[in-house]
Formats: structure tokens, C-alpha cells, sequence
């Protein structure tokens, strides 16, 4: 059998399908066996406060899904806008390879998937931010 393997810390916290479920003293290995399950680690969550620059707002759209939060149509229709605008902004090979992939994402309704797509664009966004300020 195969599904998402988790490995979770000592006290680590997972949000599984809205349900908070904390790990022991101990790490451990747990395989969620049932396909597009919503799972967010509580580690990895943005604040609403913290959702304040594009690809931050786009990740915490994919975590409202996740989390089970909002009307779910209109935060499908909200992050495709997001990482279309993205895709307006941020056009070079690897940016444009990632941001097509989150949106088949979009398109296939899995928003973890999505999520963990978009996370790999948030170093870009502080580098390119980072150029900014100087």
C-alpha cells in the first residue's frame, strides 16, 4: 500500500480533514492511506497576518481549503486569480514550470498538492523582495 507518509516530531500537530491530531513524546511515521485528504502541519500554517505578499497569499488560500474554512468555490475561484497574477509576474522557466503545475492543481481540486507547490516559491519571492528593499 502506498499514500502520504507523515513524519511527525515530538508534539508535532497535523490538521487531517479538520480534525487537530497530535503526535506523542515520541516521533513517529503515519501513512494517510485515503486519497485527497486535506492535511496541513500546524508547523507549516500561515497567520492571516503573515499572508502579505503574493505567493503568501496564494499559499494561505490553499490552506484555507485544507483547513475546511470559507466557501470552498469562491477560494478555488480567489486562488487561481492569485497564481494567474502570479504567472503575470513571475516568468522565468522555474517560476513558470511551478505555477503551471499549481494550477493543474487547481484544475484537479487538490489543494495540498497546490499548497506544497506554491511553498516552493516563497524563496524566490524573499530573494526578489529582498532586491527590492535595497
Amino acid at each position: 500500500m502506498s499514500g502520504l507518509v507523515l513524519k511527525l516530531g515530538p508534539k508535532e500537530r497535523v490538521l487531517i480533514n479538520g480534525a487537530v491530531i497530535e503526535n506523542g513524546d515520541r516521533r513517529s511515521r503515519v501513512t494517510v492511506l485515503t486519497a485527497k485528504a486535506n492535511i496541513l502541519r500546524l508547523k507549516d500554517a500561515i497567520h492571516p497576518n503573515d499572508a502579505n505578499t503574493p505567493v503568501r497569499r496564494a499559499c494561505y488560500l490553499a490552506q484555507l481549503l485544507l483547513s475546511g474554512e470559507g466557501e470552498t468555490t469562491l477560494i478555488w475561484e480567489r486562488l487561481f486569480g492569485q497564481v494567474h497574477t502570479l504567472s503575470e509576474i513571475l516568468y522565468d522557466r522555474k517560476s513558470n514550470d511551478l505555477l503551471s503545475q499549481a494550477k493543474c492543481n487547481i484544475t484537479d481540486r487538490n489543494a495540498y498538492a497546490c499548497l506544497k507547490t506554491l511553498r516552493q516559491l516563497l524563496p524566490l519571492e524573499t530573494r526578489l523582495l529582498a532586491q527590492k528593499i535595497k
